[in-house]
């Protein structure tokens, strides 16, 4: 299994809210990915890392470089739809999503590729030499301190992230293959930040921080000692929890578009959107996919007043505009009382419970902690 010696995702004490991000995103890469800021030592880049010890299968065409979906003929390469149209199909394989992480120091060639323009200008054929987008399509793609990463190569991504499609144009001369991914980005605050533009681009945000609670510090330094004790042991103990979560994804995906964005659940992410003033639709668009994909995860078939509770931060907390300097965290009070007037909101709920310490969502399965 890929990432095997990485600590197990579902070993990670606590830290609900951003493994859920993480897990909507697999569910409907549609989302747009998701930043995940916090201090160092919070697990942010083990959580991602360890994604690929769950991560489903696809099918892919086989031998292609961009290993395209055959379900979908619009977005094959311009190789598989020249075969797709000789045979009239195509053959194809079983192949592991994945986790692709990109260098810190990668230039624009190294992330989109490049076009030989000597070859071109010799033999008149097009030569591409695929760069980390080539191999992102289909899987999950991974930047670490994505704050340090220079602008444009971050504008790179996250338009490729949205159109789905890489574009290399190199003297006149263009090239396009499909590049299909979800980016998670990590970054430390403390360390710089990301502009207002580029964070809007994000589908979801999340905020981490260490553990205060004695007892659970303690569990994170017991289940780390015993990891590294045996990684490959402790990994193998964890086989179990880890084939149930990919069993959950699985059925999420296959459930996603049978839930219906209805009038209610649309009026509900436009309602939230207004009370914090976003700007223009695409937070509302993001919310109705996220809480449609957060019901999937808990295997219901219709997005309740709790999805929304649970998602809203995740879509919001990073596109509310804040002053400059200004540290205060998202006041989720606001989402549970534009809610209020929607039936089916339990009265036991408060505002602080939403996202984190409400339940522990069903595809955690971890041992609990010790006290």
């Amino acid at each position: 299994m890929e990432g095997s010696t990485v600590f197990p995702f579902t070993r990670i004490v606590k830290q609900d809210r951003m493994k859920r991000a993480l897990l909507l995103n697999v569910v409907d890469p549609g989302i747009g990915g998701v930043l995940i800021k916090g201090e160092k030592g919070t697990a942010k880049s083990t959580a991602v890392r360890s994604m690929a010890q769950f991560l489903p299968a696809r099918d892919a065409v086989k031998g292609c470089v961009y290993h395209c979906d055959p379900h979908y003929p619009q977005r094959l390469c311009a190789d598989c739809l020249g075969k797709l149209t000789k045979a009239g199909k195509l053959e194809t394989e079983t192949v592991p999503m994945r986790v692709v992480e990109l260098p810190l120091n990668a230039t624009e060639d190294r992330v989109s590729g490049t076009l030989d323009l000597e070859y071109v200008l010799k033999t008149g054929e097009k030569k591409f030499e695929p760069g980390v987008l080539s191999s992102a399509n289909g899987n999950i793609l991974y930047v670490d301190e994505i704050n340090l990463l220079d602008d444009h190569i971050i504008d790179l991504l996250l338009d490729s992230a949205a159109m789905g499609v890489n574009y290399v144009e190199r003297e006149g001369v263009s090239f396009s293959h499909p590049a299909r991914f979800v980016l998670v980005g990590t970054m430390n605050p403390e360390e710089g930040s990301l502009r207002p533009q580029l964070l809007d681009r994000f589908g979801l945000s999340v905020e981490v921080e260490g553990e205060e609670e004695i007892s659970t510090r303690m569990e994170v330094v017991r289940r780390r000692i015993e990891f590294e004790n045996d990684p490959e042991g402790y990994v193998a103990g964890c086989r179990e929890e880890l084939e149930g979560l990919t069993e959950k994804i699985v059925s999420a995906r296959s459930m996603l578009r049978s839930i219906p964005a209805d009038d209610t659940a649309v009026e509900m992410a436009a309602t939230i959107s207004m009370k914090y003033r976003m700007e223009g639709h695409r937070a509302d668009i993001t919310m109705i996919r996220a809480a449609r994909a957060n019901a999937a995860l808990d295997g219901k078939a219709a997005i309740s007043k709790q999805d929304m509770l649970d998602v809203a931060p995740l879509v919001l907390a990073h596109r509310v505009k804040k002053r400059p300097f200004d540290k205060s965290t998202f006041d989720e009070s606001g989402v549970f009382e534009c809610l209020k007037k929607f039936r089916g909101l339990r009265a036991s709920l408060s505002p602080q419970s939403t996202g984190t310490g409400r339940r522990r969502p069903p595809c955690f399965a971890p041992p609990p902690i010790r006290r």
